[in-house]
């Protein structure tokens, strides 16, 4: 139950809407001063969803309260009711932030829906403040885990650049090093981070789609435009907009984006006015944006703007010690999101880990846990699921598949078939041998059938649910 704070020193008036909106499921806190309010918000505490409070009251004004109690009370939306309405103190009290001000004898149909917007909206502003803050635990410096000397100097890094006020950044690195989880982390530890996160994949999209999102349209501006669109420069307004893959955007298109980083400013496609922005760009790429600058693939103006900082993320292969740290983390991942139970990581385990090259950084490492896990059959970490390519893997003998028929499972271990490929083909091989029977094709692969189902949703796969 979400708290409505009354001030009114009218009494009658008072209780009336006290009942009314306890009768509508608020609890509803009534002072007659601004003394008792101040002692509630600023004293005891208080942090009303909704303050209704009279305009002009015996101790004082309550625009003069609002202003010196704000800081106090959150994201609390502000209503003012007052006898005698002025021009000047409606301004004052917009340009403060009240939600609205009306002039008594106020309809209460009228203030119900007054009321009911407001608490919406305040409502929206506490679940985003409360996202960001989550975030910013989620998302600290010390998310970015490792013992090696480079992860350690990345940390200090992102500790120094969320302390200032950078306009542009580039994260550069191989896939799978944790671009997108460093640009988060950046975000949601700098200033911005009250402000929305808004990402884009610059590869994921065909040129004509990538520059209507980014910079949005207005209706009629292409075939099929049937209503105006924000595009994503728009939306990340005051916060940060993640282009991740930047190094993909078609050269015309970053001369447009160059324009708005320099000029603060976006037009829509088919729009005649420009709306100002205020966007901290962070781009990542897994090409040497140097190198494509060269050979003419990037603007260098672009590049130059961009590269204000640059932060570096290591391949893991140049820092296997960060294993030590990783692969106990995603195994609790995975031992929590599958409810199993591993706990033991045999030493075979470990030096298999170490020998292997790591193509796909730690966006590899986290898949083959990930099978590993959700294949295991008690506390050890099953090796016969690693099948890393170029090692000899036990996963490769004779395995039970239906009905105690034995049969086998041929994979590649050449790298030309990835990972997930390999854990799609094994469960997708299990389904077909026992005709799609969820059960009997958990049972071959000696897996439990909530694990089956999930990997069965997760590769899009058909069996009898």
């Amino acid at each position: 139950m979400e708290t409505l704070l009354i001030i009114e020193d009218e009494k009658l008036l008072g209780l009336e809407l006290s009942r009314r909106y306890q009768q509508s499921g608020w609890d509803v806190v009534l002072v007659n001063s601004l003394a008792k309010a101040d002692e509630l918000i600023n004293q005891k505490h208080l942090e009303p969803l909704l303050i209704l409070s009279d305009m002009n009251l015996p101790d004082g004004n309550a625009l003069d309260f609002m202003e010196t109690s704000k800081k106090n009370t959150g994201y609390s939306e502000w209503l003012f009711l007052t006898g005698f309405g002025s021009v000047p103190d409606s301004v004052r009290a917009l340009r403060l932030g009240a939600y609205d001000f009306l002039e008594k004898p106020c309809d209460l149909d009228r203030l119900d829906l007054v009321i009911a917007s407001a608490g919406r909206s305040a409502a929206i502003q506490r679940r985003v403040a409360d996202e960001a803050r989550q975030g910013y635990r989620r998302y600290s410096p010390e998310a970015y885990i490792g013992h090696s000397e480079q992860a350690r100097h990345v940390r200090q890094l992102l500790t120094r650049l969320t302390q200032v006020p950078f306009s542009a950044l580039i994260i550069a690195g191989e896939s799978g090093t944790g671009k997108g989880l460093t640009a988060r982390i950046l975000h949601y530890g700098g200033s911005r981070a009250q402000k929305p996160m808004i990402e884009i994949n610059c590869a994921a999209l065909p040129r004509e789609l990538l520059e209507s999102e980014l910079f949005g349209h207005e209706a009629g501006a292409f075939t099929g435009a049937v209503g105006k669109h924000r595009g994503l420069l728009e939306q990340a307004d005051g916060g940060t907009l993640f282009m991740d893959e930047i190094g993909e955007m078609p050269l015309d298109l970053q001369a447009k984006l160059l324009k708005v980083i320099e000029d603060r400013k976006v037009r829509r496609l088919g729009g005649e006015k420009e709306i100002s922005v205020d966007v901290q760009i962070i781009a990542a790429s897994n090409r040497d944006l140097e190198q494509m600058v060269a050979e003419g693939g990037f603007r260098t103006d672009l590049y130059h703007r961009l590269s204000v900082f640059k932060v570096s993320l290591p391949p893991l292969r140049e820092a296997k010690e960060d294993l030590d740290a990783l692969v106990p983390l995603f195994v609790a991942e995975y031992n929590a999101k599958a409810g199993r139970h591993v706990k033991i990581i045999p030493q075979e385990v470990w030096e298999k880990f170490r020998a292997h090259y790591w193509p796909g950084n730690v966006r590899e490492l986290r898949n083959v846990i990930e099978r590993c896990v959700l294949f295991s059959e008690g506390t050890t970490f099953p090796v016969q699921w690693l099948q890393l390519p170029g090692q000899d893997n036990k996963s490769q003998a004779t395995h039970r598949v239906v009905d105690g028929h034995a049969d086998s499972i041929s994979l590649p271990l050449d790298g030309s078939m990835a990972l997930d490929d390999m854990d799609r083909f094994i469960i997708k091989t299990a389904l077909e041998r026992s005709g799609n029977n969820l059960t009997a094709a958990a049972r071959a692969l000696g897996a439990t059938r909530e694990t089956l189902r999930y990997r069965v949703r997760k590769y899009h796969l058909k069996s009898s649910e």
